[in-house]
């Protein structure tokens, strides 16, 4: 039976006919490595998401956390599935041997955490946030803070969170106030509120590990504003003791759980830090320890947040996915209506998949999400060549490259895999709208995405403002470079020398319009615009991916697998008939400079 989470033959294609990640065993990091251990890993995550963490997908949905003024309590299968996780070594897939784990490469890790997002996001949010913090201290935390907090947590008994929004300051993280007053121990005092903490608070663990960002005040007691006065600190909600059992509670309180549209099975959390109701070591305020240097806490934090934000876009992407391929089952077996020429009422309706308009929806589906997770896949084979590639000019090229892409990477699926959501719910016509179907859940899920991790509006100033500007001009320039080295792949191939031919036109535009909008000379002219760039340059990257995919597939049509493959180019076409030609009008516009969304005044509305 064909899985509805996730395409396996796809995945394959990605990993092996395109990425070629067999390849990374002759690394010295992944030398114990080959794909038949790359497949049993996947073959494991595959195992355990179908038979785990898909089946209470709705029941967890439907039975959201709900906590009674001591206890969170949920459903107890989110216990079962995340055990299993656990105890097949899944926590620590990516981290070295000698800290017990599997040193599998990131993009094989990111392609098994992707059945787990497609099967159940809202439980598979523990583990995600956990790896992420793990990943940071690791990066950043001193050998003891490794010891204590992160070998927990890559054997599953602490989870972890990230704490960065404060009820005030939402997406301005300039603006928190929570402060960390420093102890004579060299420990802090941690006083503040958070907001929006997914996975915050839970008995899933033995302890959670908070990371949160707080400001240490000066010598006058002020704190100092802006970004410049954030540092970084492990709060635990429980001490831990020098043998490395959990000692008293720290004081870290839920104040109450927030109610989402979407991913109910993740507690969201409002936490007070330092409120009184505990007191650990016989005082009141939570008790924190220093990750790095003092002030240096967002770029630390960012470590988790880079990471998350392709994580949020794997995750929209398999939300997609799974929607998709649930749409594509019911179009087959769904018998509704008849061919227009057909006259005779009598005739047997047809499975609603003969229907043009359906295989408009379905297409369009495929286009996304199957570009989504090629996108999603691509990033992550980057930081496996920033990190352990041979040469020091590729691992900077990887570098650049992911600079440029992380918010394209986050953004682009969040967009339209929510889009596949939408398709796949008029696909399943008045069904789609119901919660006995699991589309509709799939859809309020993945409209968390677009929020998570910066919004669009966010990514874009990052793109536009900073990521095409940074080193020169560096970043984008080496992401021209690899587009023009697949044109000129496609442009000796005559099936897709009109598909390249657009899309090095597209590219061009781009690099113009981009000129344009750096010489305004006016910053707030420059940014107005930035989502919609976003939007239209994320088209062309994925323009790009697809074009990659196609060439793989060009002169298959006679190969065993030959209907995977015309799939393949037919989504390809789908993109650059019905897709790329969106981003001219957009161009246009920002060509224009155009300041209709600037001028516009509060009064106004």
């Amino acid at each position: 039976m064909q899985s509805k989470i996730l395409s396996r033959r796809d995945l394959d294609f990605l990993l092996y006919e395109w990425l070629h990640v067999e390849t990374l065993a002759s690394r010295e990091r992944f030398a114990d490595h080959s794909a038949e251990t790359f497949n049993a890993a996947l073959d494991t995550c595959e195992q355990i998401a179908t038979e785990l963490f898909a089946p209470h997908n709705k029941k967890n949905d439907q039975n959201e956390p709900h906590f009674d003024g001591n206890h969170v309590h949920m459903i107890p299968e989110v216990q079962v599935a995340l055990d299993a996780f656990c105890a097949a070594g899944l926590m620590a897939a990516g981290q070295d041997f000698d800290n017990g784990g599997m040193q599998l490469p990131c993009v094989v890790e990111k392609a098994g955490f992707a059945y787990f997002k497609g099967a159940n996001v809202g439980t598979s949010s523990y583990p995600f946030l956990t790896i992420g913090n793990a990943n940071t201290l690791m990066k950043c935390g001193t050998p003891e803070q490794i010891d204590t907090y992160v070998k927990p947590m890559l054997t599953g008994r602490f989870f972890g969170t990230m704490c960065l929004s404060e009820p005030q300051a939402g997406s301005s993280l300039s603006d928190i106030v929570t402060r960390a007053e420093a102890q004579a121990d060299g420990s802090y005092r941690i006083t503040g509120n958070k907001m929006w903490i997914s996975a915050g608070e839970h008995e899933l663990a033995e302890n959670i590990v908070h990371l949160v960002l707080a400001k240490v005040p000066g010598p006058d007691g002020k704190l100092i504003p802006g970004v410049k006065g954030i540092s970084l600190f492990i709060v635990p909600k429980k001490l831990v003791n020098a043998d490395g059992s959990t000692g008293e509670r720290n004081d870290v309180v839920l104040a109450g759980l927030n109610h989402k549209m979407g991913y109910r099975g993740t507690t969201n959390c409002l936490l007070n830090f330092g409120e009184g109701k505990f007191t650990p070591q016989g005082k009141p305020g939570a008790i924190g320890y220093l990750v790095g240097e003092v002030h240096k806490g967002l770029a630390n934090m960012f470590h988790m947040m880079n990471e998350a934000r392709i994580g949020v876009g794997l995750g929209a992407v398999m939300l997609g996915y799974t929607g998709y391929l649930h749409a594509l089952d019911y179009a087959r077996n769904r018998p509704q209506g008849r061919a227009p020429q057909a006259k005779d009422p009598a005739m047997p309706q047809l499975p609603i998949i003969a229907h043009t308009d359906v295989r408009r929806m379905l297409l369009a589906q495929k286009s996304y999400v199957e570009g989504g997770l090629a996108l999603a896949l691509y990033c992550s084979k980057l930081v496996d060549d920033e990190r352990t590639a041979p040469a020091s000019e590729q691992r900077a090229h990887a570098t650049l490259l992911l600079d440029i892409l992380t918010p394209i990477a986050k953004s682009w699926p969040s967009q339209w895999c929510l889009e596949a959501n939408n398709l796949a719910i008029q696909v399943h016509g008045g069904y789609g709208y119901t919660r006995e179907y699991n589309v509709e859940q799939f859809y309020r899920d993945n409209r968390l995405n677009p929020i998570h991790e910066g919004t669009h509006g966010i990514q874009g100033l990052d793109l536009l403002g900073r990521k095409v500007a940074m080193q020169h001009g560096a970043a984008f320039a080496a992401l021209a470079a690899e587009v023009g080295k697949t044109v000129e792949r496609a442009m000796a191939t005559p099936e897709l020398a009109a598909n390249a031919t657009d899309l090095a036109a597209a590219w061009q535009r781009i690099a113009v319009v981009t000129q344009t909008l750096h010489a305004a000379g006016d910053l707030n002219k420059t940014l107005a615009n930035a989502s919609l760039y976003l939007e239209a340059f994320g088209h062309a990257v994925v323009a790009w991916i697809w074009l990659e995919q196609a060439l793989l597939a060009t002169g298959k049509s006679a190969s065993h697998d030959a209907d995977f493959y015309r799939g393949k180019l037919q989504a390809c076409t789908y993109f650059f008939q019905w897709e790329l030609p969106k981003i001219q009008p957009q161009l246009d516009l920002l060509a224009r400079l155009d300041t209709t969304t600037l001028d516009m005044q509060d009064a106004w509305f």
